[in-house]
């Protein structure tokens, strides 16, 4: 069975992400519906799969990363408004056999992604 993870490593910092708030959608046609919401653990994981078992399913998902407000409340004076806010990462899952591990490396003003192992 596959599963579906997540890692955020805060790139201006060097560290990694401890509290960034993150949400997990699945996307039918245009509707994203909410499954998960996690704050993402010491060592910027959310803990465990976001998504398992008989949930985790072939589909287009999205995980939004609250990068702003993590950045505010580590005391980084952002501008209003904020060059990166809510990061939204739509990927697809085409084998619900597999792991996908979805990284994030992020500063205010960067991002990058990609799958992971």
């Amino acid at each position: 069975m596959g599963f579906l993870t997540t890692h955020v490593l805060d790139t201006m910092n060097g560290c990694p992400a401890a509290g960034m708030r993150v949400a997990l959608y699945r996307i039918d046609g245009d509707l994203p519906t909410l499954l998960r919401e996690v704050a993402l653990d010491a060592d910027g994981r959310a803990g465990g799969p976001l998504l398992e078992g008989g949930a985790f399913h072939a589909g287009r998902y999205r995980l939004a990363f609250e990068v702003g407000a993590y950045f505010r409340a580590r005391g980084i004076a952002l501008p209003e408004p904020a060059f990166l806010d809510r990061v939204p990462l739509d990927f697809g899952i085409a084998d619900a056999s597999s792991h996908y591990h979805v990284p994030l490396l992020a500063s205010p003003w960067s991002y990058s992604t990609y799958r992971g192992s």
